[in-house]
Order: C-alpha cells, then sequence, then structure tokens
C-alpha cells in the first residue's frame, strides 16, 4: 500500500466539460417529463497521492469546479486517502452554510469517488471488491425513450436494446399525459412480451393523475413507475406505492443527496425499490443506501452513470441493476478509457485493473473542455498561484 506519506493527498486536477446532446446522429435538444436539455454537464477530478491518481466525476454545471477549489481542496489537501469517511464527512461539514444538496453534493461526489478510486488503486485492487465484492456482474436496464422522439425513434432506441440482450428498457412519459398511454403500447410492441418494460415521469404527474394512468400502464405490462409524482412529495408516493396495481413497483432516490434523503423515503414507505446515484451521493452515500435498503428488505437500483455504476453496484448484495443512461453511455464511451463491457444484458466490472478503471481520453475530451484549475500541496506551501483556465 506504500508508506503513510504516499497515501495523503498532494494534488488536485478539475475540468469541465460541455457535451451536446445527440440523438440518432443529430445534435437536438432532448426532454422528459418536466424539462428540456441540450447538453451535459461533467466535471472530472483527479487526485493524486504519492505516484498514484484516482479519477472521480459528476454530472454537473461548470459552477461545481469552484465549490471543489474553493470549499472542499483547502479542506482535505494533506488528508490520507485511505480515510475515506473522513475525508467524505469533513467535506459535508464544509458545505455547512453553502447548502449541500445540489450543486455542493455533485462536488462532493465527484471528489468522494475519485478518494475511493486512488484508495483502491493504492490498495492494488479493483474498486468493486475494494467496496465488498458481492457480483461479478450487474443488471443493466436500457434507458432513454425521450418524450420528444417521434414515435419511429422510441421503438427504434427501445427495441434495438431489447434486440442486444437488455431485459428490461425504461422510457420517459409525463410531457403529454393524454398520449402516454399510446406511447407505452408502442414501446411494448416494440420489445416484445419478455422485456420488461419500465416509465419514469421525473415527477410529472398528480397523485390521482398517476394512479389512473397506472392503471392503463399496468394492462400494458408496465413493471416500474418511476416518480410518478415528485420524489420531494413523499406522502403522494407513500398513496401511490400503496395504491399501484401489482406488479408496478415505485421507485425514487435519484435525488437523494445526502443519506437522511435516503433514510426519508423509506422509512414513511414511499418506494418499491430505492434509487441511489454515486454522482450525487458519493460513493459514501451509495453504501448508506445500500446498508438502509438491505435493512428495510428493499431493493436498491442505481440511478445513471452505469461507466462508474457497474464497479459500484457490483459491490453491494441488494443492488438489482444499473440504468444504461443513453446520455452518459454516449458520453463514456466516447471520453473515457477503460468503461465496462455490457454482454448478454450484464455491466462487466473490470476486476483484473486496480480501481474502477476509468482513463480520461485527454484529446477526445479537449474540444468540451471550457475550465480546468489544477493545484498541488507543494504549490500551497510555497505560495504559487495555482493554474487555471
Amino acid at each position: 500500500m506504500g508508506t503513510e506519506d504516499g497515501a495523503r493527498l498532494r494534488a488536485l486536477t478539475i475540468d469541465a466539460f460541455h457535451i451536446p446532446t445527440a440523438t440518432f446522429g443529430r445534435k437536438r435538444p432532448e426532454s422528459d417529463g418536466t424539462i428540456t436539455w441540450n447538453s451535459t454537464g461533467l466535471i472530472v477530478v483527479r487526485l493524486t497521492a504519492g505516484d498514484t491518481t484516482g479519477l472521480g466525476f459528476s454530472h454537473a454545471p461548470t459552477a461545481t469546479l469552484g465549490v471543489i477549489r474553493d470549499i472542499l481542496w483547502p479542506v482535505i489537501d494533506g488528508m490520507d486517502t485511505r480515510d475515506t469517511e473522513r475525508i467524505f464527512w469533513a467535506m459535508a461539514r464544509a458545505v455547512r452554510n453553502t447548502g449541500w444538496r445540489g450543486l455542493c453534493a455533485a462536488a462532493i461526489s465527484a471528489v468522494d469517488i475519485a478518494v475511493h478510486d486512488l484508495a483502491a488503486r493504492l490498495a492494488g485492487v479493483p474498486l468493486t471488491q475494494y467496496l465488498g465484492g458481492a457480483h461479478h456482474t450487474i443488471a443493466a436496464y436500457g434507458s432513454g425513450g425521450f418524450t420528444d422522439y417521434t414515435d419511429h425513434e422510441l421503438t427504434e432506441q427501445l427495441g434495438l436494446w431489447a434486440e442486444h440482450g437488455l431485459r428490461a428498457v425504461k422510457m420517459k412519459v409525463g410531457s403529454q399525459p393524454d398520449d402516454d398511454p399510446r406511447r407505452v403500447a408502442l414501446a411494448r410492441e416494440a420489445i416484445g412480451p419478455h422485456v420488461e418494460l419500465f416509465v419514469d415521469a421525473n415527477g410529472a404527474y398528480e397523485r390521482k393523475q398517476a394512479l389512473h394512468l397506472a392503471d392503463r400502464f399496468a394492462d400494458l405490462g408496465v413493471t416500474w413507475f418511476e416518480e410518478p409524482v415528485s420524489s420531494d412529495d413523499r406522502t403522494g408516493l407513500r398513496l401511490l406505492r400503496d395504491r399501484m396495481p401489482a406488479p408496478i413497483r415505485v421507485a425514487a432516490g435519484e435525488y437523494g443527496y445526502t443519506p437522511a434523503d435516503f433514510r426519508d423515503l423509506i422509512t414513511p414507505g414511499c418506494v418499491d425499490v430505492l434509487q441511489a446515484d454515486a454522482t450525487r451521493c458519493g460513493i459514501t452515500g451509495f453504501r448508506i443506501a445500500a446498508s438502509l435498503s438491505r435493512t428495510h428488505g428493499i431493493p436498491l437500483s442505481a440511478h445513471t452513470a452505469p461507466a462508474l455504476h457497474a464497479s459500484v453496484a457490483a459491490a453491494f448484495d441488494g443492488a438489482i441493476n444499473v440504468e444504461y443512461f443513453h446520455d452518459h453511455a454516449r458520453i463514456a464511451g466516447a471520453l473515457f478509457d477503460g468503461v465496462p463491457a455490457l454482454r448478454g444484458g450484464e455491466l462487466v466490472p473490470d476486476r483484473s485493473a486496480p480501481g474502477h478503471g476509468l482513463e480520461l481520453k485527454e484529446a477526445d475530451a479537449q474540444p468540451y473542455r471550457v475550465a480546468s484549475f489544477t493545484r498541488s500541496t507543494t504549490d500551497t506551501a510555497a505560495g504559487n498561484t495555482p493554474h487555471t483556465e
């Protein structure tokens, strides 16, 4: 593992990227039940201890760079990277007056992922095994079916995933509720009777509206209803979970930024499936969500970022799947080496390499870079000005 000094955080690099959306070979906005977007932000953090570097990332806006640079790094600089719990909570305390959820959570998560990757690399073990090693593979489900898609685009995307061996696919609903049953029926026809069909409203529906549509979705073989109402409406989620027609399960948790967010979804009985996203809650938060879900007998699902979650979700016994999200899978394949393979509907973490195995493709990423920052303990001690672009 090296000397104690060789495990101390000594250098930080942050890169911010801005990647336009691209669907079916065209740059255009995408939409779900509540918002429209035309780009995806990516923050990549690299931390160095001795001669080893760990990488973390979050899908977040450029402003996240400033949080890491100005608030988090001064707190963790020089800490032992193997003290992952200590580092995480030190960062959480540092944003007390700034606000943890949202932007600061993305910043903490990117650093926390890099800390865990670095610690696993120092230990010489793959991240999946470092975290627990429960599974060698983890099921993936295709996720896209955005509400702006034409009927042809919707059926082509979901149908291809089914042909390629994914045993479940998910589509967005909620932009035009009256048309959603027709779109869901098209999706069911495209994937056939043996592939599970999930729908995600992103909180677009009202309670009674969601319950009415759930009956129609159940007739079409839908088995998963994600955020039928806003995840902030805990009473509504509980009501819908209790009244949802079988076999539809209610899923939520992607906006779990702090450990308390997961507790507040599970304790009142709001969900059948708890979701967690390490790019929003960190690997430390994901571990807490996994523990809570296991304790309460509720399965855990990893939200988006499949290149990372293949390694993270496979580590925990209660995890059942990873969301193979169209945008994030496209970005990871273009900008990272070491992306886990997708075989027969399963994501396969690389257990032959230490850490999660992801490395930034510098040349390929350069056209999308909008900001960067580097700092080392040597710079800080000498009073040198860090490099910022």
